[in-house]
């Protein structure tokens, strides 16, 4: 039987969590998509997700993919299906549907002219309408359409679900069960609950962590009170296979709760609060595992026999009154920390603009996350050493560094909007905004690698020592990193600006994933002359990523395979990387592999590309050319760009398909392309301004990107 594909949608951050999640209930070819993961499996594997995902939003069953430029391509889209498989007769439902970059950019009216082609199916077919109801519908709907490419699913979960099932109310700033489930996992909550360990929420409220916490330590299934999906209503739902799988659920549950033996505790100043608490820990059915109490957090805590892992949703603002309120309380609870908890673990869920910091303690892992609308980030700090008892306070900035500061949070202020609703966490934060402090800084996850550009011959050495430290204390005060996470190499000029050279620290190596559009990408911060992975060329990746599917990609001079990586997850056919270094091709090989990339379909080849192409290997629809500035590589011809680009897209060309593209890209800053050369053969559109990102708009010349597609006449 072949597998059946399904889609689970998450909170942006989630992504790599809820793969390994789905994976754990027996998903294949599980892979990141942003704020969501595609996998396969058997065909209960849908219910199954439905039931034991603690992190999924929704968990949705592919109906029909296709183009819809316009209304009318919508709704001949919709009609393409046959509806009488999915609806019955007398049966309701309602379509959730989102737009975003088309020429329908409004959910409500893409919503609307999907149901117009469901009921004018069913209405001439049998004569019946069928009802819709947008609250409570027999059958859920989802349809997303992104630049003008529509994906119509069933929605198998029916509502979010993170509803439970045992909240009666709501307290004050609700906390998501999904975003709390995210919490304790990266805490390593499971690892704990297994040898019996003591979990303390000290903010508690409504009791959603310490609940999930023991839903978790008990094997409860998170769907477990839920008597039937949402999905019921659906003609292909398999009421046998669903009982069959709560009844395991049940079963888990009471073998999980005898076995168990954590202590989870929730304590919060609003008896109000922890009296509903109560009442959702008995409606959950772990009254007996966790216990609830009325008291301050900061006050000496009860004996334990071992240290508790502390996991809190810290007030916010919101909560409090004011940021002065909320940063009074962080120092005191950071103090409170170092005096009664010094041998714990903490996960500290708090906004992402840098108020954490007032928490005086080292985050040795920051995630990205949302509550809600509210950007967050995820603290992880390790046990307080006795050395660090103590608050840390460091001299105060110099003028040099404040100034630097202020800018480095204005520009923050800035993009933060656009970084959190566009999931990136990998940008360009600072690009010698102020001339004197001549550096880029740029943000890799929780780390930053600051580039110093050479100092002009007329600042004395000294001047230039004094304001790249103060440049680098300034980025570790206003990112809150410590001295290991950031990562300084100076940047020189080579000759006839021919890029750059950086010179990196000189200590080991730090190697960390990062992630780009819900991809994982390996980024190494100290000992290649760049990371592996070119932050300005983000929207390339995503152009070739929307452009990719059902075509034969080539990429030449592939680096790291970053952008092999993107149209394999935009769904190319094949993929074919080429590159003379055999260190990149092994770094592309682990990209793919990270990203569920593998098989005879994605092809690395090491080659000379300009021998490669002499000898016309294949055909392409899409080809990818970013080639080097200048290469006099060992092993291989040297390469000019400016003076053998010509020879090299004639190259491209000449393993084009009819209706093929090629994106050719590169860094040199006084590039000129020549155009007289390369008009009769090729239509040239410059994109170069189209594909700076926002966070690079301070230097317009970072790349020059055209594509090119092939005369017709």
């Amino acid at each position: 039987m072949s597998a059946v594909r399904y889609f689970a949608t998450c909170a942006k951050g989630l992504e790599y969590l809820l793969v390994d999640e789905l994976k754990s209930i027996g998903a294949v070819d599980a892979h990141e998509a942003l704020a969501g993961v595609h996998f396969s499996g058997a065909g209960d594997l849908g219910l199954r997700a439905c039931l034991w995902s603690r992190l999924a939003s929704r968990v949705l069953l592919p109906l029909a993919e296709f183009d819809a430029d316009g209304p009318d391509a919508l709704y001949e889209g919709v009609m393409a299906v046959d509806w009488s498989r999915h609806l019955d007769a007398g049966r309701s439902f309602a379509i959730d549907a989102t737009a975003r970059a088309s020429t329908i950019n409004q959910g409500m009216f893409a919503g609307q002219r999907a149901k117009d082609a469901i009921v004018d199916q069913l209405r001439a077919r049998d004569g019946h309408r069928p009802d819709v109801d947008p609250d409570n519908p027999d059958v859920r709907l989802n349809l997303r359409l992104v630049k003008n490419r529509a994906v119509l699913g069933l929605d198998l979960s029916g509502e979010p679900l993170h509803r439970r099932g045992w909240r009666q109310g709501q307290g004050e700033a609700p906390l998501k069960e999904t975003l709390a489930a995210a919490m304790l996992l990266r805490a390593g909550w499971p690892a704990d609950a297994a040898s019996g360990a003591h979990l303390l929420d000290p903010f508690c409220g409504i009791g959603t962590i310490a609940i999930e916490a023991a839903w978790m330590a008990a094997d409860i299934a998170p769907g477990i009170l839920r008597a039937l999906p949402g999905c019921a209503g659906w003609p292909g739902f398999d009421a046998a296979a669903w009982n069959a799988l709560r009844e395991e659920a049940f079963q888990r549950r009471e073998k999980g709760l005898a076995a168990t033996t954590v202590a989870i505790e929730g304590v919060d100043l609003d008896p109000r609060v922890v009296d509903l608490a109560k009442r959702h820990a008995q409606t959950a059915g772990v009254g007996e595992l966790v216990s609830f109490r009325h008291g301050n957090a900061l006050a000496r805590p009860t004996p334990s026999p071992r240290p508790p892992l502390l996991v809190s949703n810290l007030p916010y603002g919101a909560r409090l009154g004011d940021d002065r309120s909320t940063r009074d309380l962080y120092q005191r609870f950071g103090q409170s920390v170092r005096e009664h908890f010094p041998d714990s673990r903490l996960a500290l869920l708090t906004l992402a603009d840098g108020r954490g910091r007032a928490l005086g303690l080292r985050a040795r892992k920051r995630y990205a996350l949302s509550n809600g609308r509210l950007a967050c980030e995820l603290l992880l700090i390790e046990p307080v050493r006795e050395a660090e008892r103590a608050p840390v306070v460091e001299a105060p900035l110099s003028a040099g560094a404040q100034m630097v500061a202020n800018r480095l949070r204005k520009n923050q202020d800035r993009m933060r909007k656009r970084l959190q609703r566009e999931g990136i966490t990998c940008y360009r934060l600072y690009d010698a905004d102020l001339p004197e402090y001549a550096a880029a800084v740029d943000i890799y996850e929780d780390h930053a690698v600051v580039q110093e550009y050479q100092a002009p011959a007329q600042i004395p050495a000294e001047t230039a020592r004094r304001r790249l430290g103060e440049l680098i204390r300034a980025v570790r005060d206003v990112l809150a990193m410590p001295r290991e996470r950031v990562t300084v190499k100076t940047r020189r000029r080579q000759h006839q600006d021919q890029g750059d050279q950086y010179l990196p620290t000189g200590r080991g190596d730090t190697v960390l994933i990062a992630q780009e559009q819900g991809l994982r990408f390996e980024v190494r911060l100290r000992d290649y002359l760049d990371t592996g992975l070119y932050l300005d060329h983000r929207p390339v990746r995503a152009w070739l990523r929307d452009h990719a599917r059902d075509r034969d990609m080539l990429n030449l001079f592939c680096y790291t395979g970053a952008g092999t990586v993107h149209a394999a997850a935009g769904g190319a056919r094949t993929t074919t990387s080429v590159d003379l270094s055999t260190t990149y091709l092994a770094w592309a090989q682990r990209n793919l592999e990270l990203n569920g990339f593998t098989g005879p379909r994605h092809r690395l080849v090491q080659a000379d590309v300009m021998r490669w192409l002499d000898a016309r290997p294949g055909r392409y629809d899409l080809v990818y050319v970013d080639p080097p500035t200048f290469s006099n590589s060992k092993g291989a011809d040297d390469f000019d760009v400016q003076r053998q680009h010509v020879e090299l897209l004639h190259a491209c060309g000449n393993l084009l398909t009819p209706g093929g593209e090629i994106v050719f890209s590169n860094h040199f800053r006084r590039f000129r392309l020549d155009h007289d050369a390369l008009a009769s053969r090729f239509h040239i559109e410059d994109r170069s301004a189209a594909m700076l990102p926002f966070d690079f708009a301070r230097d317009p010349r970072i790349h020059q990107v055209f594509l090119l597609r092939p005369r017709r006449d």
